[in-house]
């Protein structure tokens, strides 16, 4: 993993330590991202609820409050189990437009205890905006939030 993110990584888990509060750990994590990361024009976070991903906490502008597993970019990563690097979200089948300025989007799985929780949504007004050193670097981040959720549920 590169610099960045082994910063970023630990940035996160010293804002995070201690703190009982998931809720405020998420909107803080996604404050935290919408100030670290380049070129992004929405982050945030969608909780698996009844088989519809619910809209969290998040930095940018309004966005869909319900997404169906399985439908667009955070539904294909909560149906699938894994991460959705999407380099033009204009080509993707059944792309969810809520921002019509996101060009590329990242998805991470988020989990409780080893069952799938829900996804990190990053958006990016530039194609091709997310990286494979991004991914790696976001699975980390990931899995530390995926670590919070479990303590904190």
């Amino acid at each position: 993993m590169n610099r960045f993110y082994l910063e970023l990584s630990a940035k996160l888990t010293a804002l995070m330590e201690g703190v009982p509060y998931q809720t405020a750990n998420l909107a803080n994590a996604a404050a935290l991202l919408w100030q670290e990361l380049e070129d992004i024009n929405w982050v945030g976070f969608y909780q698996l609820h009844q088989g519809k991903l619910v809209l969290g906490p998040f930095q940018g502008k309004p966005a869909c409050i319900e997404i169906p597993v399985g439908k667009g970019v955070c539904g294909r990563a909560a149906a699938e189990n894994k991460v959705q690097r999407v380099e033009d979200v204009h080509a993707f089948p059944g792309h969810i437009a809520c921002d019509s300025a996101s060009n590329s989007e990242i998805v991470l799985p988020l989990y409780c205890r080893g069952e799938i929780w829900g996804v990190l949504d990053i958006d990016s007004p530039s194609f091709g905006r997310f990286t494979w050193e991004d991914a790696q670097g976001l699975e980390e981040i990931s899995a530390i939030i995926s670590n919070m959720i479990a303590k904190t549920e």
